[in-house]
């Protein structure tokens, strides 16, 4: 009697530490963090969506369970038709969240132990776009974007960060935590010029507009700059840049465009007066704006200032 006792109790022990539907979810929660999306694919029991797969294995689903933490998963809640709930708990970057699997009991394993199977869903999308660019990033993994647009299955739970970045443009990381099956807000990366592109762009319009400094006449050739007079200049006429233009880029109509650009310079000569013959120095400070195209590949920028007389 107390062998057959002993035998129960093992029976028991047994079916509910590894035959019972929390330790299906913990399989399914193991295989995500392993990046074996075949493995948790088979667990899930999931349709997936007819999207781009890039981070349904490997490296971009290990990266989706990095910043999880605090994992605990709870006692199986019994439902209706030998259905069970079982929620998981955790936290992403600080953030209380919990995911609710359902699970159905199936046939038993030699003839004592349970088993239970997801009941099947379907893979939750996000949706991702980037401004003037046709790649990004998903959990570090370089993604194609087609016309700035993809779409991409992923598995719960888990955080998918979206980025764009190169040489001269980026877009900041926008993440995203996926709980459950449940629609997820899209993704808008949007780009930007970097910190180098502006440095770039700034030295071209600097050296153009110190080259415009440089000719000493009152309306330099192929520059913003004038001045005029009605009295004769009877001294080199010197220009000075005494402020340069901020330079702003931003994106319009599938494009990279610049703002109008307004510098401040100063203008020095001496002038006759033509009636009385008086010579008397010109000094004046003035606004002048102008504008400039960009040409954009892949690693390079060419600026071409644009003056309209």
């Amino acid at each position: 009697m107390l062998a057959v006792a002993a035998a129960v109790v093992t029976i028991v022990v047994v079916n509910t530490s590894y035959f019972g539907p929390q330790k299906t979810v913990q399989d399914y929660l193991q295989a995500l963090r392993d990046g074996d999306g075949a493995k948790a694919l088979g667990l899930l029991h999931a349709t997936v969506p007819s999207v781009n797969a890039a981070v349904l294995n490997g490296s971009g689903l290990k990266e989706s369970q990095a910043d999880i933490k605090d994992v605990s998963v709870g006692k199986p809640k019994g439902l209706p038709g030998n259905k069970s709930q079982v929620t998981v708990s955790y936290t992403i970057d600080g953030a209380k969240l919990s995911t609710d699997f359902e699970l159905a009991k199936g046939p038993k394993h030699w003839l004592f132990f349970d088993t239970w199977t997801f009941v099947p869903a379907t893979l939750p999308t996000l949706d991702v776009s980037v401004i003037n660019a046709t790649q990004a990033s998903l959990n570090g993994i370089d993604v194609n974007m087609p016309s700035g647009k993809n779409s991409f299955a992923v598995f719960y739970p888990g955080k998918y960060d979206a980025e764009y970045r190169s040489d001269l443009f980026a877009a900041p990381v926008v993440a995203r935590n996926v709980t459950g099956p449940a629609a997820i807000p899209a993704v808008v990366l949007t780009t930007g010029p970097t910190t180098k592109l502006l440095s770039q762009v700034d030295e071209t319009i600097h050296g153009y507009l110190d080259a415009c400094a440089k000719q000493a006449v009152l309306m330099p050739a192929d520059c913003p700059l004038s001045a005029s007079t009605d009295n004769r200049v009877v001294s080199a006429v010197k220009w000075s840049i005494v402020s340069y233009p901020e330079v702003s880029i931003t994106a319009y109509g599938g494009r990279w465009v610049m703002a109008p650009l307004t510098t401040k310079a100063q203008v020095d000569f001496q002038e006759q007066n033509l009636y009385t013959g008086e010579i008397s120095k010109v000094k004046t400070v003035g606004d002048f704006g102008f504008s400039a195209k960009l040409s954009v590949t892949d690693s390079a920028v060419t600026v071409t200032p644009v003056v309209n007389y």
